[in-house]
């Protein structure tokens, strides 16, 4: 059997104890052939020394691995390779990099990997197997469960709403048992752990990085499947995920970029009905966040970010949040 070449990217921004822990786990996996590549997001911490640190001791210890359906003790030739960003380009940025990396060293999948998961050692190979039975296949995600408690589901595919204009974690909080096993299809895939066909990116390309930060691999998704690429979830693969370490959810910047990245979602994707519907719907969120400026003090901080996204994106800006002067 083939053992296509995977590139394993795991964007890490001040995180690199997540990150050590993450790529600790993949030393475990039972997959032969793929490479790290790691890309630090302009760190302003310690995490640069610390992962090159790891770097040198990971590539200078050849490890053996038993794949089930390779011979037995072939030798691994993993390596870890390192780039670092002066500045933070966001998810989207940041792993288009390795991206481009990867595809100019041969590899065969790109696996997007957040550096806050730990991975069972047969994830990949269970990945891998799916996307080799069926060419058209050109995205696959794995179970990816919760970090704590590991027996409760984050994410098992996602599925659009466009009258809310989000997407929605299947099975999410849901106990891992009786769920189903087989592969199936969804609407769109998280890019916490995202493996992609070369063919693919060649014909989609690269992530748009306008979005900086969520909604960018849901995007991705919705441009593969629009050529006629399957988006399919893998549950016999599994990852542990600790939600939400780099922004913290109901943050003034995760709800800023919710709101309006949601915006450009649907303005990049949806039909001109749905684009309609969205845009006046958010005219109406718009207003609803001025009453509650004026009569609801508790509520203000939510409602600064959800009008400031909302502006941000008929304005038409893109990229990081920029803080009004």
């Amino acid at each position: 059997m083939k053992f296509p070449k995977v590139s394993i990217i795991v964007l890490n921004w001040n995180g690199y104890k997540d990150t050590v822990e993450c790529l600790d786990s993949l030393k475990e996996i039972d997959y032969p052939n793929y490479e790290i590549i790691i890309i630090d997001n302009g760190s302003s911490d310690d995490s640069v020394e610390k992962i090159e640190e790891y770097e040198r001791r990971f590539n200078k210890e050849p490890r053996r691995r038993h794949w089930p359906m390779s011979p037995a003790g072939l030798i691994q030739n993993q390596k870890i390779k390192f780039i670092t960003l002066t500045s933070n380009l966001g998810f989207a940025g940041g792993n288009n990099i390795g991206i481009k990396s990867a595809l100019e060293n041969g590899a065969d999948y790109i696996l997007l990997l957040n550096n806050d998961t730990v991975v069972e050692p047969n994830f990949l190979s269970e990945l891998i197997k799916v996307a080799e039975s069926d060419r058209i296949i050109g995205m696959l995600g794995p179970k990816i469960n919760f970090y704590q408690p590991r027996d409760r589901i984050w994410f098992l595919g996602g599925k659009i709403n466009w009258l809310l204009n989000k997407g929605t974690h299947l099975y999410y909080g849901q106990l891992d048992k009786n769920l189903p096993q087989e592969p199936f299809e969804v609407d769109y895939l998280s890019g916490c752990a995202l493996l992609v066909k070369r063919k693919v990116i060649e014909r989609i390309g690269l992530m748009w990085d306008g979005y900086f930060l969520y909604y960018e691999d849901t995007d991705w998704n919705l441009k593969a499947r629009r050529k006629g690429w399957k988006v399919v979830v893998v549950p016999k693969a599994k990852i542990y995920h600790k939600a939400s370490q780099s922004t913290k959810e109901n943050s003034f910047s995760y709800i800023y970029y919710h709101s309006r990245n949601g915006l450009y979602l649907a303005k990049r994707n949806g039909s001109l009905l749905i684009r309609f519907c969205v845009y006046f719907l958010s005219v109406w969120i718009f207003i609803k966040q001025i009453i509650k400026l004026l009569f609801f003090p508790s509520k203000r901080i939510w409602a600064k970010a959800i009008m400031k996204g909302i502006l941000d994106f008929y304005r038409g800006k893109i990229g990081k949040m920029k803080v009004d002067n």
